[in-house]
């Protein structure tokens, strides 16, 4: 006698599960769908259903909007970043007043320069030399990876000597010294030089300083994923058939190096936003009077016992854009680990 009417009438499978569920359109296009996730879509589906990524997502957007739309901003209080107003200072140069109507968030102690205006005119520095720099180490150092990994021979012993090099380099010391000498490349007399011309140095000599020790780590790592990839199958396959070796390295290996790229990514953004700050309160970044978090943070200290609004609104806004990033990539960590997929 066969089993097969008696398990039906039961309504169970042998797995367990009902039979009329796993038979289902519902439960067959479920099925379907799981099997034809790729890793990354499994690992983004993950990502949406963590709250804490989405509320971390949420506020670096929220920063973004702010640098984008800090015209519109501004001309919504009525006030610009440059503008002095010396009448609202008493005689000892402080602010007459914390916040008014006129001035959301006060003013600027000395000067008498609207502080929201160059709070969200200051949102720009830092989020662009953050995401130019995290997108050029990203480029050369996912190539430089992938071609010492492959390739292998010299090669490898070249590529692997530079990043050696680059990584061994005392990154504060040449950080304060290299903008200097860019300076005197990029302008002609520094001493003569318009402001404009200052800022726009170095303002590039931030992303090159910071792009040039920036791209040596992600490049280790990409090369080791590399080594342990190619003697994979599909790799000898690709070899046997004649596929060229640039279709190799950005079709069949790049594919599987999209986790650890961007979990590097993801965890590099904030340490740009931070050394941005960091070298612009130094001294060797942005000068006035451009915006800058940085900047205001430097120039603050003087008053932080006076005005103690003048300080901790660009440093507030520091810490929260820096922790929802780096709790962001941790979340990307966890949802791209295998060993944390469930």
């Amino acid at each position: 006698m066969s089993v097969e009417p008696l398990i039906e009438e039961a309504g169970l499978a042998r797995t367990g599960a009902p039979l009329d569920a796993m038979n289902s359109p519902t439960g067959e296009k479920r099925k379907v769908e799981t099997r034809h996730r790729s890793p990354t879509q499994i690992a983004l589906a993950r990502l949406r259903k963590d709250k804490v990524a989405m509320t971390c997502l949420g506020i670096f957007i929220f920063f973004v909007l702010i640098a984008i739309f800090a015209p519109l901003l501004a001309k919504l209080e009525g006030q610009d970043p440059s503008t002095l107003h010396q009448d609202l200072l008493d005689e000892y140069g402080y602010p007459t007043f914390v916040v008014s109507s006129e001035h959301w968030f006060g003013i600027e102690p000395r000067l008498g320069r609207d502080l929201f205006a160059r709070f969200v005119y200051g949102a720009r520095p830092s989020l662009i030399v953050a995401c130019t720099v995290t997108v050029i180490t990203g480029i050369v150092g996912v190539v430089m990876g992938l071609v010492a990994g492959f390739l292998g021979g010299w090669v490898d012993r070249v590529i692997s000597w530079v990043i050696d090099f680059v990584l061994s380099l005392p990154y504060l010391l040449f950080a304060i010294a290299v903008p200097a000498v860019l300076l005197t490349m990029f302008v002609e007399d520094a001493s003569t030089a318009g402001v404009t011309e200052v800022t726009r140095a170095r303002f590039a000599s931030l992303i090159i300083v910071l792009s040039f020790f920036g791209w040596a780590s992600l490049a280790r790592l990409i090369r080791g994923e590399v080594l342990s990839l190619r003697e994979r199958e599909f790799i000898a396959a690709a070899k046997v058939l004649g596929v060229p070796t640039r279709k190799v390295l950005f079709k069949e290996l790049l594919p599987n190096l999209v986790a650890p790229i961007i979990i590097s990514t993801s965890l590099a953004l904030p340490t740009y936003i931070v050394a941005e700050a960091g070298l612009t309160f130094l001294g060797v970044g942005l000068v006035e009077p451009t915006p800058s978090w940085g900047l205001t943070i430097a120039n603050a200290t003087t008053y932080y016992r006076a005005d103690p609004l003048y300080l901790w609104l660009p440093v507030l806004a520091i810490s929260i854009l820096v922790l929802s990033l780096s709790l962001l990539g941790d979340s990307i960590r966890d949802a791209f680990d295998p060993r944390t997929r469930r």
